[in-house]
């Protein structure tokens, strides 16, 4: 659950994402406030056109709000250069896709080395920490594999490894069981469960309710606003 107690690992102020679009101004976040706080799991739930996927990418800090603020960890990321930004990502943020983003020419282990490799990090000490990182999802033995070699679920897995090597603040998870069978889906989300439970901060961006409902507290986003943010139980009841 989340420390009331300490200041927030996101905080989102007043956020607008504007658009033009020839003579129409189109509002992709009209005034989104959010908190989130550090050992917190968050599902950001909408419907495609809604907002998520732009919430998604300022929380990622892939882009910048056209109006307000966005703190990270007490960092204000809307003031931030492109080279910030791209520091802010690789220390802070562990990114989870949909399609995986796998490297195909590179083998398991070293996909998960990426994030590292603009560490300062020995080589040596870069491997070891990747190979504990897919250790902790269960397939260390594949190490030497290429990402054809593995199932989608594996895939995934190598993908949240991945995210897990930096030891990152925040997990970010974007529709991370949308290319997965229910099976290897549910599995997946089980274990982002525990990575919660040992403490991981975790946001999920999905148009899922089924998928929102794993998490513990849901924000749901339409025509660019929230219009519910609260326990999951409480948003259960309403959908």
């Amino acid at each position: 659950m989340a420390d009331k107690n300490n200041a927030p690992l996101i905080e989102l102020n007043n956020i607008y994402k504007i658009y033009y679009m020839g003579d129409e101004e189109v509002r992709a976040n009209d005034g989104i406030s959010l908190t989130i706080h550090k050992g917190e799991f968050v599902a950001i739930v909408g419907k495609s056109g809604s907002g998520k996927s732009t919430l998604m990418n300022i929380i990622g800090a892939l882009d910048v709000p056209t109006e307000g603020e966005y703190f990270l960890g007490g960092q204000n990321v809307g003031e931030m250069s492109d080279n910030q930004l791209a520091e802010i990502r690789n220390n802070m943020i562990g990114f989870i896709f949909q399609q995986y983003n796998l490297l195909p020419k590179l083998t398991i282990l070293e996909n998960v080395e990426l994030p590292l490799l603009y560490s300062k990090m020995e080589k040596w000490d870069r491997r070891e920490r990747a190979m504990e990182s897919l250790d902790r999802v269960g397939i260390k033995e594949k190490w030497k594999n290429y990402p054809n070699q593995l199932s989608g679920g594996q895939q995934q897995r190598v993908s949240i490894a991945r995210a897990l090597a930096g030891n990152p603040s925040l997990i970010l998870a974007d529709e991370p069981t949308g290319a997965l069978d229910s099976r290897t889906g549910r599995e997946v989300l089980d274990f982002l469960r525990k990575l919660n439970d040992e403490g991981n901060t975790i946001v999920i961006i999905t148009h899922d309710n089924s998928i929102a409902l794993e998490a513990k507290r849901v924000v749901r986003i339409h025509d660019g606003k929230i219009n519910f943010d609260g326990d999951v139980k409480d948003y259960a009841r309403i959908i």
